[in-house]
């Protein structure tokens, strides 16, 4: 997936020791705090002694903490016991403890008698943030791998090495929280060198909380990782790796500088857009926003330009001088969802607002993609493509918490695709293969000739004696097993190729409960296979309700069913006359709940008499509850909605 940018930053990357050698060094004195509080000069760090890295990682194995260390290290901020996360800014991080937009930050560290700057980037670590990874690694020459004493290799340190394998990066092993009481780094430095071929000499053994032994990361970082190779001398070529939008700002680019020098006043021109700008300001993260007098080829920074829409700042743009156009980047291919859902504001009033919302988090966040969607009871809104579902609880999150957005989120569902059978059909949708983001646009079988749905390849690292539960689990969910490596005695690989429906979006927390919290999983995007998939529709008294249209596999309809039409029947209040719920493919209904009617007590006033009087007045009432039934408009209220949609079926 990453080869076409590994390819364009290989020569960025691969890196020779040196710069030019036309290029003049500068003089080597250190900055002093007064200097760092106004405009740092940034040329006079020529490029040989610039160091471009990132620290990626499993989840929960220490980067945001190695980071805060490195930070307090180089002076960048004082050393107090409230340092935790400095890096993770948003509320949503700080509140789940996860790294969930990646972070740079610019450090001045002096070594063997000069000043370095060094340009940290602290990564995600989780697998529906690996695009934010693999950005992030386009703006380095070298990475940081920090593995667990205690836990060892789990499924996203494999997934994040080969995303810096695949970019040519210098990769330097860090075994971090060695001060664990069943901390284990030389077992963890065996499998390093037996997963990755790094001779566990080459690990660096840490305590990030501690402190103890941090600064050899640094120097490794600046003995091993090499500096960018870029020239200065030739026009601007900037790489938009992230960008965030302010309100009163405008956009705020994150730049890589591959070749020449930008300042204030400089017209810049976009690539992409073609549109041209005047940068108001450029600077480095330190790791607030700190402005400088310029940006030099091989630095890594922000620019402000004036960019008022969020359409302007395409993440992978290239950024050039005006009357000097230049080769773009090739940039990003761009990321590929794997989950959609539906997303409704609670009060279509606030449908305006919500659209700012989304557009201003969608250019903060580029991974998510926005289709326009409407829908009979919840109005107008939107089907948004995440990377996973811890990807679309954390947008949610967001919406809420940074733009005070309510939103109803349906139930997520994956991208299918269908070859259609008629040349007439072709004609029709412009293409043979079509593929189906809305369940409820899940074309008939008549019309194709088969279905697809898309497929991953999933790692899943356990401890060996819950292998025999997760394999019954892998099963059941109709993976098929391709591999199966033991790491050391104690720990296996397992490779497995999973249908994407059946893993997102309960079978991380039965993964996680059958290990006891030990096996760790990791997918990857592995194309399509063919599948009996049926599109089923839930029926209120035989109208069809849309927004509970669902497609699933042939052999789990019926489970599926049952489980929404019992959901269904909690949360439809009760009417005066009878609801039958169904579950319907095709034709044949496969399964069925009834919300009983109130029944009015017609015979109370009959304190006797003869029979044929009571059974006249429960003919009459039985005859009124049909015709009602028959002009009863059943009316889902959208808190039941929230309920039915929120709540997954069991699979």
């Amino acid at each position: 997936m990453w080869a076409l940018v590994g390819r364009a930053l290989a020569p960025w990357a691969a890196g020779a020791r040196h710069a030019a050698a036309s290029e003049p060094r500068a003089a080597c004195r250190l900055f002093s705090a007064a200097e760092l509080k106004e405009k740092p000069d940034m040329s006079r760090f020529p490029v040989e002694d610039i160091r471009n890295f990132s620290i990626i990682a499993h989840v929960d194995h220490g980067k945001s903490t190695l980071a805060d260390r490195l930070l307090e290290l180089t002076g960048t901020i004082d050393k107090t016991k409230k340092n935790k996360q400095v890096l993770d800014k948003l509320q949503v991080e700080r509140e789940r403890g996860i790294t969930v937009k990646a972070q740079t930050a610019s450090l001045f560290y002096s070594f063997g008698g000069k000043q370095y700057l060094l340009n940290l980037i602290d990564t995600p670590g989780h697998v529906d943030f690996s695009y934010e990874v693999s950005r992030s690694l386009s703006a380095c020459q070298g990475v940081l791998l920090v593995v667990d004493a205690n836990e060892g290799i789990q499924a996203q340190t494999v997934a994040n090495f080969f995303l810096a394998f695949e970019a040519q990066l210098s990769v330097i092993p860090v075994i971090n929280k060695i001060d664990l009481k069943n901390a284990d780094p030389e077992r963890v430095g065996k499998q390093i060198e037996k997963v990755f071929d790094i001779p566990s000499e080459e690990c660096i053994k840490i305590s990030a909380k501690l402190g103890t032994n941090v600064d050899s990361v640094l120097q490794a970082v600046i003995e091993r990782i090499p500096p960018p190779k870029v020239h200065r001398e030739n026009p601007l070529k900037a790489l938009v790796f992230d960008s965030t939008f302010d309100q009163y700002r405008g956009v705020i680019a994150n730049i890589a500088l591959f070749d020449g020098v930008v300042s204030k006043g400089d017209k810049i021109v976009s690539a992409h857009t073609k549109k041209a700008y005047e940068v108001n300001e450029v600077g480095i993260l330190n790791p607030n926003e700190q402005p400088t007098h310029k940006l030099y080829a091989g630095q890594v920074g922000f620019l402000i330009a004036g960019m008022k829409d969020v359409t302007e700042a395409q993440i992978g743009d290239t950024l050039h001088l005006h009357n000097h156009p230049v080769e773009p980047l090739p940039g990003f291919k761009s990321a590929k969802p794997m989950v959609f859902a539906g997303v409704y504001p609670i009060d279509q009033s606030e449908y305006n607002n919500l659209k700012s919302a989304i557009e201003k988090l969608t250019l903060n966040d580029s991974s998510v993609t926005v289709h326009r969607d409407s829908s009979l009871a919840l109005g107008a809104g939107w089907r948004l493509g995440f990377l996973g579902l811890l990807h679309m609880e954390v947008f949610n999150q967001r919406l809420e918490q940074e733009y005070n957005a309510s939103v109803i989120l349906t139930t997520p569902t994956v991208p299918y695709k269908a070859v259609l059978s008629s040349a007439k059909l072709i004609k029709e949708y412009k293409e043979k293969e079509i593929t189906i983001i809305n369940p409820a646009q899940f074309p008939e079988k008549s019309k194709v000739t088969e279905y697809l749905e898309p497929v991953v390849l999933g790692t899943v690292i356990t401890p060996t004696e819950y292998t025999g539960k997760i394999m019954a689990l892998c099963q059941a969910r109709r993976a098929i097993q391709k591999n199966m490596t033991f790491i050391d005695e104690n720990r296996v690989m397992l490779k497995y190729l999973f249908p994407l429906n059946e893993i997102v979006v309960d079978f991380y927390d039965s993964l996680k409960s059958l290990s006891s919290g030990y096996a760790s999983f990791d997918y990857e995007d592995a194309g399509y296979q063919a599948a009996e998939l049926v599109k089923m529709d839930i029926l209120l008294n035989g109208n069809m309700v849309e927004e509970l249209v669902t497609v699933v596999h042939r052999e789990k309809a019926y489970t599926v069913g049952k489980s929404i039409c019992e959901r269904l029947k909690e949360s439809l209040p009760r009417q005066l006359y009878e609801i039958a719920i169904q579950a319907a493919v095709g034709s044949k209904v496969i399964a069925r709940e009834t919300v009983k009617a109130y029944r009015k007590n017609v015979l109370a006033k009959c304190y006797g008499g003869d029979i044929t009087r009571k059974m006249k007045l429960l003919k009459r009432q039985s005859e009124g509850k049909k015709k009602l039934r028959k002009i009863g408009n059943i009316e889902i209220p959208k808190d039941a909605f929230i309920k039915v949609l929120k709540t997954q079926p069991n699979k």
